[in-house]
């Protein structure tokens, strides 16, 4: 039985979990970097489950992450193009949704590191609405989008996410969302807020 608070299973909704970037930034995958003893790419298919989401989805550029992937019960992708840009993984994603007839897909990335299960239960709380995450002035990930949308996915090009479909989308804020490892320093942070509780 799923919990009462989690995602309708009559509309089953996918998480797409980004995670076939460079980390150009950081200078090495920030997907096996460690937060309070799990991967952030864990942690990201972790909140997914607990937010009722299936499939979860992780569009991936290293096989190595394969089979750890499946161990924790989500559904690898491999994208061979990641280097041509994000928009090439959001494809990636996408289809695998859309071929286990998903109802609707949430866009997220594993570095997010404040994102809670509760958060994206909120995301999908109508499920023909475009919605994403309001924090630091704008719109963004993660984010959820219909099944009527995926055509518009599709059609992304080059190295552009999701946010020019955002435009005009219902927002759920989460300020705290602003927060995303892309340096050392922004891991120490995250690092400090789990030792004084202020992240999940």
């Amino acid at each position: 039985m799923s919990p009462p608070d989690a995602v309708p299973s009559r509309s089953q909704i996918a998480a797409v979990i980004l995670a076939a970037g460079s980390s150009t930034r950081l200078g090495h995958p920030k997907q096996s970097l460690i937060l309070a003893g799990e991967t952030l790419l864990a942690r990201a298919i972790r909140i997914a489950i607990e937010a009722g989401l299936t499939p979860v989805i992780a569009v991936l550029n290293d096989s190595g992450l394969v089979d750890p992937v499946q161990r924790l019960g989500a559904l690898p992708v491999l994208n061979p193009d990641a280097l041509q840009g994000i928009s090439t993984s959001i494809h990636s994603g996408i289809r695998t949704a859309k071929s286990s007839n998903a109802s609707g897909a949430v866009l997220m990335t594993c570095d997010q590191v404040a994102l809670t299960a509760a958060h994206l239960r909120a995301l999908c709380d109508q499920p023909a609405t475009i919605t994403g995450s309001g924090y630091a002035g704008r719109t963004g990930s993660p984010a959820y989008f219909p099944a009527s949308s995926f055509e518009d996915l599709f059609n992304l090009q080059g190295d552009v996410g999701a946010r020019t479909l955002l435009r005009h989308a219902r927002t759920i804020p989460c300020e705290a969302l602003s927060l995303d490892i892309d340096t050392e320093e922004d891991l120490e942070h995250a690092r400090k807020l789990i030792e004084n509780k202020q992240l999940p």
